[in-house]
C-alpha cells in the first residue's frame, strides 16, 4: 500500500526518548508571551474563518472548535462517499490529504474544487493539506514548503471565496528530526508568500520533528511565526503520537500555547499502542475539550498498518475499536462536535436542547445484531443526530451515532441481554434528555445439526503484535452454509487485518463473518482464518468460541 501514517510513525519517535529532556526542560518559554501587545486591527481579519483573541472563529464571531478526522483522499480518490460517512458519525471537520505532484499524483484544480464542494454538501469544514512535504530534511523525497506554497497559489481561483469553509494547511509535517531549527524560516517565508499572493484564509502550519515538536522548535518560535503573518489568521498544528504518552507532556504543551494566546489544535493524533509507546489519547481528548481546542484523529481508513483505521476498508458499518473511541467515547466527536453555523444548522447562543427521542423499538433481532428505531426528536433549530447508548450497572456507554432515527447495531454477543437508550443532539451541541430504555435479548444463533470445534494458535509474534490462525471444524453431519464466529480476547488484543473472514471488534469481543470462499464448511471439514493483531505484554489465547451462537469445543 501507499506510504501513509502508519509507515512513518517510527520516524516520529526516532531519538525522541533521547531528546525528550530537551522538550521538557530546554524550550525557551519566554518566546511564548501573551498576545495583548500583539493585537491586530479588526480590518486585518478575513471575512470567513479567522483568528480572534487566539481562537478560531467564524465570520460571525462564533467560536469554531474542530472535531473531526483525517482522510487520505490523494491515495484513495474513489472513496468519495467517505465525507458523508464521516459527517454521519458527527464530525464537523475533515482534514483532506492532497498532493502537489512532488511525490504522489497531483490533485488538480478540478479535483480540489470537487473536494471542497463535497465538504460543503456534507456541512463539513475542509482543512486541505499538501502531504508531499512530510519529513523534509530527513526524507529525501519530500517537497519544500515553498513548493507547497506554489501549489496553493496555483489553486487560487478554486480557493478564492471559500474563506468561510476552507483552512489551508500549507504542508504536512514539513520537517523531520534532522536540524529541526531549520523549520522556522521556511515556515515564515511560505506564510508570507501566500499572503503576498492575496490569500486571506486561515492558514495552518504543522510542527517539525515529523509533526510532534519533541525538541520544542515550534513551541519556542511560535510567536515569531505568528507575528510574521500580516493578517493574524494563522493557527499552529501539533501532531500527537507516541512522544505524547503522559498526561504531563500533553497538558504542558497545550497549556503553553493557550496561556500565550496563540491558536493551536491537535491536527493529528493516534491512540493504539505500538512498539514505540502508547499515546495517551484520553488526556489529549480531555484536554482539548477542557481548553476548547480542536482535534482531528488519524485517520478514516486505508492505512498500510490498519491499527490506525477508524473504520475498516472504508466501511462505516465496521467501526474499529480506535474509531469507537474517537467517535463515541468520552470527549469524543459524537458528544462534543458542533456544526459550523455557516451551514445554517445552528444559531449562536442556541441553548435549547432537543426533546427526548421516543423509546427505541427493536426489529431484525439476530444473534449478533439488532435494528433499533425510535420516534424522532424535535428542536427549535433542528436535530443534527442521535447517540445510541448501552445502559447497565448505573453507567452508560455510547455504541453508535446516527443522523436518522434508526440504526443497526452489529458485533453483539449471542443470547445476551442488552439495554439501549437514545439521546438527540442539535448543531449547537445541546443534548436532549435520554429516551426511555429498551431491553432486548439477542438470539442464541443455534441451528439444528450445528456442531463445531475450534483450534486457535499464534503462528508468529513480534514486539507489539502477532499473527494468529483459527481453524473452524464442522463436527456435525450437515453442511454449514454461512457462519459467524464470536470470541473474546483477555488482554486487550486488537485485530488489525484478517483473511478468510471479516472481523468486527467491540472492546474485547470479536465477531468474524465468513468470507465468500470460506462460507461453506462441509461435514467433517474445516476452514482456516488468519489474522494479525496488536498486543501488549501479555497475549493470552481466547478460551471460548461460539459458531452461529453454538458453543464450540476447543482443540
Amino acid at each position: 500500500m501507499r506510504r501513509t501514517r502508519s509507515t512513518t510513525r517510527k520516524n516520529h519517535v526516532r531519538a525522541a526518548l533521547a531528546g525528550l529532556a530537551a522538550f521538557l526542560g530546554l524550550v525557551v518559554l519566554g518566546a511564548l508571551v501573551p498576545t495583548a501587545a500583539h493585537a491586530r486591527a479588526p480590518e486585518a481579519l478575513a471575512t470567513g474563518l479567522h483568528i480572534e483573541d487566539g481562537r478560531l472563529v467564524e465570520g460571525n464571531g462564533n467560536d469554531f472548535v474542530m472535531r473531526g478526522v483525517n482522510h487520505a483522499h490523494t491515495w484513495y480518490p474513489g472513496e468519495t462517499q467517505s465525507l458523508a460517512d464521516i459527517k454521519a458519525f458527527g464530525a464537523n471537520t475533515v482534514r483532506v490529504v492532497l498532493s502537489n505532484g512532488h511525490r504522489w499524483t497531483k490533485n488538480g484544480a478540478e479535483d480540489v474544487a470537487a473536494v471542497i464542494a463535497r465538504c460543503k454538501a456534507n456541512r463539513l469544514i475542509c482543512v486541505l493539506e499538501v502531504h508531499d512535504t512530510t519529513g523534509y530534511a530527513e526524507e529525501t523525497a519530500a517537497a519544500t514548503l515553498d513548493q507547497a506554497a506554489d501549489y496553493w497559489i496555483g489553486l487560487k481561483d478554486v480557493l478564492a471565496g471559500q474563506e468561510d469553509y476552507v483552512v489551508i494547511n500549507i504542508g504536512n509535517e514539513p520537517w523531520g528530526n534532522t536540524n529541526p531549527a531549520g523549520w522556522t524560516d521556511p515556515t515564515i517565508a511560505a506564510v508570507k508568500k501566500l499572503r503576498g499572493a492575496g490569500f486571506t484564509h486561515t492558514v495552518m502550519v504543522d510542527a517539525p520533528n515529523w509533526g510532534q515538536d519533541w525538541q520544542g522548535v515550534m513551541r519556542a518560535n511560535a510567536r515569531a511565526v505568528y507575528d510574521a503573518d500580516p493578517t493574524g489568521n494563522l493557527i499552529f498544528s501539533i501532531h500527537m503520537y507516541s512522544v505524547f504518552d503522559t498526561a504531563a507532556e500533553i497538558t504542558d504543551y497545550l497549556n503553553a500555547f493557550v496561556s500565550a494566546g496563540l491558536p493551536l489544535l491537535i491536527g493529528e493524533f493516534g491512540g493504539p499502542a505500538d512498539q514505540y509507546g502508547d499515546p495517551d489519547e484520553d488526556t489529549m481528548m480531555a484536554a482539548a475539550q477542557r481548553l476548547d481546542l480542536g482535534y482531528l484523529a488519524w485517520s478514516w481508513s486505508g492505512n498500510t498498518d490498519p491499527v490506525l483505521d477508524l473504520v475498516i476498508d472504508f466501511d462505516p458499518g465496521r467501526l474499529s475499536s480506535w474509531g469507537q473511541r474517537v467517535f463515541n467515547g468520552v470527549d469524543g466527536i459524537a458528544r462534543t462536535a458542533k456544526e459550523a453555523t455557516v451551514f445554517g444548522g445552528g444559531t449562536p447562543g442556541d441553548t435549547q436542547a432537543p426533546t427526548a427521542p421516543g423509546t427505541p423499538v427493536a426489529s431484525a433481532v439476530a444473534a449478533t445484531s439488532v435494528t433499533l428505531t425510535w420516534t424522532a426528536a424535535t428542536d427549535n433549530v433542528g436535530v443534527a443526530g442521535y447517540d445510541v447508548v448501552r445502559v447497565g450497572g448505573g453507567s452508560e456507554s455510547t455504541v453508535a451515532a446516527s443522523t436518522s432515527n434508526t440504526v443497526t447495531l452489529t458485533g453483539l454477543t449471542a443470547a445476551t441481554a442488552y439495554t439501549f437508550a437514545v439521546y438527540a443532539r442539535d448543531a449547537a451541541g445541546n443534548r436532549s434528555a435520554r429516551s426511555a430504555t429498551l431491553n432486548v435479548t439477542t438470539e442464541d444463533g443455534s441451528s439444528p445439526g450445528t456442531a463445531c470445534s475450534v483450534g486457535y494458535r499464534v503462528t508468529n509474534e513480534w514486539p507489539g503484535g502477532f499473527q494468529g490462525e483459527i481453524t473452524l471444524r464442522n463436527t456435525g453431519a450437515a453442511v454449514i452454509s454461512g457462519w459467524r464466529l464470536v470470541f473474546a480476547f483477555a488482554d486487550g488484543q486488537t485485530v488489525s487485518n484478517m483473511w478468510g473472514g471479516t472481523p468486527t471488534q467491540s472492546g474485547a469481543t470479536v465477531s468474524v463473518a465468513a468470507a465468500s470462499y470460506t462460507s461453506t464448511i462441509p461435514a467433517s471439514g474445516s476452514v482456516t482464518v488468519g489474522f494479525t493483531a496488536v498486543r501488549g505484554g501479555v497475549n493470552t489465547a481466547p478460551t471460548a468460541f461460539a459458531l452461529n451462537g453454538a458453543t464450540c469445543a476447543t482443540t
